[in-house]
Parts: structure tokens; sequence; C-alpha cells
């Protein structure tokens, strides 16, 4: 561990690895349904910004399944910077992310806004997303402590490394320590893209703390065209999954459709993270592992 980053992120002792290399914590991985984040797999979360309709959930869920997507998202709240925007479906919205779960066997993460719609949310969702905007909603961070599910934990838009952290902390010390850290794209000067995405904070997390840790380059790049690029360089980097936006027809989507990739890009997308995904997994084979004991 880099000597700058002792004291910094290790005072989180329940989500940071100790200073103290000898006494490591060993990695945590997620279970959700038959899945592990966090373990030898990489895990692709896949769908709409917005639960639409029926129609479109269904149809998104079996092309997103049919490439290799393994957890469906979809939002059926929404936190819109526009009060005239579509704010979400609400409680239908999670009943049709339940039919689709049961048609194709996929997962589901959706947001929670509020504290007072964790237990009705998580009464549909497998896992529990917490957006940018509530990274440091403290009062819902404490309320999932006791939820039941898993969390992913968006880094804020303009949040550190330490903050994010901190904010994993209060789940924790609330009484959840299924953990998944999303790295989303931080707000920069930078104007071509909608954010930019810090692919170092990966390696960073990933040395500094034991959770699992997932990119989002939809949100990223804002641009639909940029997002197979920066899904092949979170491979590259060590992340352990992704979260893609996915629609039908994103021209007519009703939230993020310019970064929404349709099911062909998506599926190409998937095809061509095979060879990256090939790649990781020798270097994985091929790394030496620590023995305890031996011969004399």
């Amino acid at each position: 561990m880099n000597p700058k980053w002792n004291g910094q992120f290790s005072c989180f002792d329940l989500v940071a690895q100790p200073t103290d290399t000898s006494a490591a914590r060993a990695r945590t991985v997620v279970p959700v349904m038959d899945l592990e984040i966090g373990g030898s797999d990489f895990i692709v979360m896949a769908g709409p910004c917005a639960v639409e309709s029926e129609s479109q959930l269904l149809s998104t869920a079996e092309a997103v399944a049919q490439a290799g997507a393994r957890i469906l998202r979809g939002g059926a709240y929404k936190p819109r910077s526009s009060p005239y925007a579509f704010q979400g479906l609400g409680v239908e919205g999670l009943k049709i992310l339940r039919k689709a779960r049961q048609e194709t066997g996929l997962a589901i993460v959706t947001e929670v806004m509020s504290e007072e719609d964790v237990d009705v949310i998580a009464e549909y969702a497998d896992i529990m997303q917490v957006g940018t905007r509530s990274m440091e909603n403290y009062a819902l961070l404490e309320a999932l402590g006791s939820c039941g599910r898993p969390v992913l934990l968006k880094r804020g838009m303009t949040a550190t490394l330490e903050e994010l952290l901190r904010s994993a902390q209060v789940l924790a010390m609330a009484g959840n320590s299924e953990i998944i850290l999303c790295e989303r794209g931080i707000r920069t000067f930078e104007t071509a893209t909608r954010n930019t995405l810090d692919i170092a904070a990966v390696p960073v997390l990933k040395t500094v703390s034991h959770l699992p840790v997932i990119i989002d380059p939809s949100h990223a790049a804002g641009v639909r065209s940029l997002v197979p690029a920066l899904a092949r360089a979170a491979v590259a980097v060590g992340a352990d999954g992704l979260l893609v936006e996915v629609h039908p027809c994103p021209e007519q989507a009703l939230s993020d459709g310019i970064q929404s990739l349709d099911f062909g890009d998506f599926r190409d997308m998937m095809d061509e993270l095979q060879p990256y995904l090939a790649i990781r997994q020798e270097t994985r084979e091929l790394r030496p592992r620590l023995v305890v004991g031996g011969a004399d």
C-alpha cells in the first residue's frame, strides 16, 4: 500500500484494509441470488435508466440476458435534476421489475432515494442502489443498514474516494456489510463527456478496501459511442463488473437516451469484452499464489 494512504482510508475500519498488510482482510464477495459479485466472475448489470412500460422492460430484460448480462437494472424512482422530467413509475415500476425477474431469472438492481422507501423497494429488489446524489444521505444509508439486501453505492459526482469510503463505513456501521462500490465518473472541467471516468479509482479502491468495485461507463461518458471503450477499460483495470444503460429505442427514451445502448450495440459490446476477459483470466491463473508453510 502506498504510504501516502496510511491513515487516510484505514480509519474506516469496517470497509478498508488495515495499514498492516500482514493483517489484510479477505476480499468481500457479495452474494446475489446465484451470483457472486467480487468473486471470479465479471458481472454485467444492464437495462434502462428508467422503467417506462412493461413491454419496454421485458424486451430489454430478454435482450440483455441473451447477451450475457446477469443483473437487470431499471429505475422505478428517478431523482431527476429537472422537475419537468420523467420521475419514474414508482411501485408500478417495481412490479414490472419483479415480473422481468420471474420471466428471465435476472436479479434486479434499482435505486432507492429515500429512507421512507427502503422497506417497499427491498420487497422487490435484489440490490439496493444508492445514486450519486444520495451518497451522503446518511439517513438513507443508516436505513439501508437493516434492509436485508446488498447495497450498490455510487460515488458522488464531486466526491473523493475518501468520502466514498466514509459513506460505505456508515452503511457497515448500520449493520450492512454487503456493499458494492461504483465508480460512475466525476465532475471536472472537461465538457466533452458528461463526467470524467476516474479509471484509477478502481485499483486504488481495490488496494485500500476489500469491497467489490464496478464501473458505470454510461454515466461516465454520457455518449453511447464511448461506452464500449470504457467498458473494456473497466475489465483491464480490474473492475468486478459493469452497470450499463440499455434501451430498445434510445432515441425515444424518457431519460438518458443519449448514453444508452440499443440491443445490437450492447450485444456487440459484450462480444468485444470476451478477449479482454480471457486475458484477464489467464493473468489471474499465472499470478503467483501465496503458499503458507512448505516442505522442510
